[in-house]
């Protein structure tokens, strides 16, 4: 994982990236090439080749990058520095459906490591729609760009979703590894950039109280939040054949849910660490079709008010069907299977449209005895939470009881909270540049494997499989701006429990 202090630059290579004209490049990619190259952690000998279906000069290119850029910089923009990147940028047009311009791409490539001399190490990024995953690796495996040879180093970082359900992700990881050797992939999940969440492991492994508490003899239940209050927008077609629990669930919720509920790695390196995350996730409960309908609620945002803004009904966004019965909320209870989890809920949520935007995992602690306060004038305990806050506010909460001053004994729940502005300069960052530096430096901790991919899947296809037979029946409506439709609060109650509000 990065560490900005070092300076430890990655060895020179060439950044391939298909879909250089595209939001996600545009947003992220670009930004977090800058804020490598602000803090001098990009290689020496360095290019960047932009690919796109149709030809474009490099000056069109570097303009349409630089007013991205100037767009969604989380930093004032050094022109100096933001040049300096942009020279190292080459336009090169390449469509998988057409093999003579792979053909192209490759000769072109091999005169740019010539001239820039990048030593013929490659990082391909698929900054493009899934179905083009498969058919982009397919043709840079045949024209030989993915071939480590002479000490040189090839990697593909994959974008999300990586498949559809079980069936596809296990199709596209034989389809990559039948291509590719596993060391080579690298899965992106830009929530693993996150400071806070890179955190969990510190938090857990580094503090020798927090362990020996850590399971369920004195763990009541988990909750992982990934409320947003942004809608669908324009994404509706895209959404409409997703759905919030493919597109947050196997990815997002369960990497947070596979760093709280590890057990500790031998050694902290990218084979023991992802092992133990994989583990985790290949013993989450299986469930059937009745208990996954049982244990979950998917909801659909209508109508309602976000701050000063009109949100419309989901069915009337642009190229969503009219009676579509796509979930745009999901909460649902899961297991693990294993001794230090046993008995022990994780309780998961995620939707769009709501009251605010918040992320966080919130780990419950069971109650302390109540006996001892029965001659006093306590009545109820605070409850006590380690709450680990990644969005908006990157921090961790601790809530216990203490004694209210004064001559009763009367108890208050109190908070002690670490938020990270407070005690480090943090230079506003987008998530992605621990990714891509790693993916330079070929350190993979933070990048999903083929098992925990499949294992990840295998846990929700139940849910997928019950949902698609039941229909439209148990979809529940929210309105926007709400915390949620109310089956996600009975959800809690009936196990005596409740959400923390948003």
């Amino acid at each position: 994982m990065i560490d900005f202090q070092s300076n430890q630059k990655p060895r020179s290579c060439a950044l391939v990236i298909f879909g250089v004209t595209g939001d996600l490049t545009n947003r992220l990619v670009i930004p977090s090439l800058y804020n490598l190259s602000a803090a001098e952690l990009l290689p020496e000998q360095f290019c960047v080749v932009g690919v796109a279906r149709y030809p474009m000069s490099n000056e069109a290119l570097r303009e349409k990058l630089m007013k991205g850029l100037r767009q969604f910089a989380t930093r004032p923009v050094d022109d100096k520095v933001a040049h300096r990147l942009l020279e190292c940028v080459t336009s090169v047009a390449a469509d998988p459906g057409d093999s003579l311009s792979f053909d192209g791409l490759k000769e072109r490539l091999e005169q740019l490591e010539a001239s820039r001399n990048t030593g013929g190490n490659r990082l391909f990024y698929l900054a493009t729609p899934p179905d083009a995953f498969a058919p982009i690796a397919r043709q840079l495996g045949r024209v030989g760009l993915l071939k480590e040879e002479n000490g040189t180093w090839r990697r593909l970082v994959v974008e999300k979703p990586f498949g559809t359900d079980l069936a596809s992700a296990h199709a596209l990881n034989a389809e990559l590894l039948s291509i590719l050797d596993e060391h080579q992939i690298y899965r992106i999940d830009h929530y693993l950039g996150k400071e806070t969440v890179q955190n969990i492991l510190v938090l857990r492994f580094a503090n020798g109280m927090f362990e020996p508490i850590w399971n369920r003899h004195h763990i009541d239940h988990v909750q992982v939040t990934v409320a947003e209050k942004i809608d669908v927008g324009h994404r509706g077609s895209f959404y409409d054949a997703t759905g919030a629990l493919r597109d947050m669930v196997p990815n997002h919720l369960f990497q947070l849910l596979s760093l709280i509920a590890m057990e500790p790695p031998t050694r902290f390196d990218a084979h023991n660490v992802r092992s133990e995350k994989d583990e985790v996730l290949a013993a989450i409960q299986a469930q059937s079709e009745e208990d996954a309908l049982n244990n979950s609620v998917r909801g659909q945002y209508t109508a309602g008010t976000i701050g000063d803004n009109e949100i419309p009904d989901y069915r009337k966004t642009p190229n969503v069907k009219p009676d579509s019965v796509t979930e745009t909320y999901v909460a649902m209870k899961l297991h693990i299977d294993n001794w230090r989890w046993a008995g022990v809920p994780f309780y998961l949520r995620t939707g769009k449209a709501l009251a605010m935007k918040r992320t966080e995992v919130a780990i419950k602690f069971r109650e302390a005895p109540f006996a001892m306060f029965q001659s006093t004038h306590v009545q109820q305990l605070a409850e006590n939470y380690l709450v680990i806050c990644i969005e908006p506010t990157e921090g961790i909460t601790l809530q216990f009881n203490t004694k209210v001053p004064g001559p009763l004994i009367r108890t208050g729940g109190v908070q002690m909270k670490f938020r990270y502005r407070d005690y480090f300069k943090i230079e506003p960052a987008t998530g992605y540049e621990t990714l891509i530096y790693d993916c330079m430096i070929g350190d993979n901790i933070l990048f999903q494997r083929a098992d925990g991919v499949e294992a990840a899947w295998r846990a929700v296809q139940p849910f997928l499989d019950a949902w698609k037979k039941a229909g439209a029946k148990g979809l529940e409506f929210y309105p926007a701006g709400s915390e949620g439709p109310p089956g996600a609060f009975e959800l809690l109650k009936r196990d005596g429990r409740s959400w923390r509000p948003l």
